[in-house]
């Protein structure tokens, strides 16, 4: 069997979870492969629930990296389109997440010099199709087999709200917190559990975002999580939830909170935009129709007039907002059937298949 170049990163975040289950994918069809990880980050403590075996076919695939490299080997990046120019082999498939509404020259450009350029949702590979690069494709992640219904009781006789992914403008985060402490701030037959810490932000910068999000007030019902170390601690939160507000951001190129908690049987409210379209739908999730868009700039991650990450994103009105979580609380006395079918509908190892049927030498 030939080998195959795999480059992505491993770490606790979004573009790691969803790195280590392709590679595990990849490990369940025997396939070799020559792994580069970018930041050279082989840490999977995160990882609490793989095998041994798995993390033992991860490091011989590091070691041997050179080894077994051939120019010939087809060749997979997991990545940004920013930093995605460089290769390791004649070609490239990069498999990449884009959230925003304006592709630019840079990043239309990176995506053509690609062989294949894989995007994880069909709003973006449209987007960068109708600027004119024809190797733009959509192949759907899937849901992550180290995530489970537990089947324990969490906050009896309480309602949990859940508020998950780093916090971020595009993610309306200060805004949801403001909106729903206005409606339930210090009645304790609901609650807040956020689990929103933004890795790139310094510790101060957390709590001065936290406290600028609350107005400076403490709430008896808003609790805000510390960094969580594992996906067993991640998926003890997403059973928690009863409902879900991960879904109300305003641009994705997937949302794997909101995604993963509507998997596992939770009613998400969702702003109907963006990467969400390509899952949610009013069978399995309280849809919110957008009332507008605003630019995406934040001055951090998202800067004006920059080579990446240019555009809009999608608003809410305050009514929807108090509308869609009425509609969810009468929603959440019935498990939802539709979003746990989910689970099969979006597998990794559907997108590993169609990634390698496309994938070229």
């Amino acid at each position: 069997m030939e080998y195959i170049n795999f480059s992505g990163p491993i770490n606790s975040l979004s573009f790691g979870n969803v790195s280590v289950n392709m590679l595990r994918e990849l490990y369940k069809l025997d396939q070799k492969i020559c792994f580069f990880p970018i930041g050279d980050n082989l840490d999977l403590s995160a990882f609490d629930k793989i095998d041994a075996e798995f993390k033992e076919w991860i490091s011989e695939s590091y070691v041997n990296r050179i080894k077994n490299l051939k120019k010939c080997n087809r060749s997979i990046k997991m990545w940004h389109l920013n930093s995605s120019e460089s290769r390791i082999g004649k070609s490239q498939t990069l498999y990449t997440f884009h959230e925003c509404s304006e592709p630019t020259e840079t990043e239309i450009n990176l995506c053509k010099v690609q062989d294949k350029c894989v995007f994880s949702s069909s709003y973006s590979a449209n987007l960068f199709s109708k600027m004119g690069c024809d190797n733009a494709e959509y192949i759907p992640i899937g849901f992550d087999p180290d995530l489970h219904e537990t089947k324990k009781e969490y906050l009896k006789g309480r309602v949990n709200f859940g508020l998950v992914g780093k916090f971020e403008k595009r993610k309306h985060t200060a805004r949801i917190i403001k909106l729903w402490a206005k409606k339930y701030g210090n009645n304790n037959d609901y609650q807040l559990t956020c689990c929103i810490n933004n890795s790139f932000f310094k510790q101060d910068q957390m709590k001065s975002a936290i406290l600028k999000a609350t107005e400076g007030k403490v709430y008896s019902n808003i609790n805000f999580l510390p960094r969580l170390k594992t996906n067993s601690e991640m998926n003890e939160v997403y059973n928690s939830i009863d409902i879900d507000l991960s879904g109300l951001s305003g641009a994705e190129g997937w949302n794997l909170p909101a995604f993963n908690a509507t998997c596992l049987g939770k009613w998400s409210i969702i702003l109907n935009c963006t990467s969400h379209m390509d899952w949610a739908h009013k069978d399995n999730a309280i849809l919110v129709k957008p009332s507008g868009v605003e630019p995406i700039y934040d001055g951090i991650f998202f800067k004006e007039g920059g080579p990446f990450n240019q555009g809009k994103m999608y608003s809410f009105s305050d009514e929807s907002f108090y509308e869609s979580i009425d509609l969810a609380l009468n929603s959440k006395l019935n498990k939802n059937k539709e979003g746990i079918k989910l689970q099969k509908k979006f597998s990794y190892k559907n997108t590993i298949n169609k990634l390698l049927k496309i994938t070229t030498s």
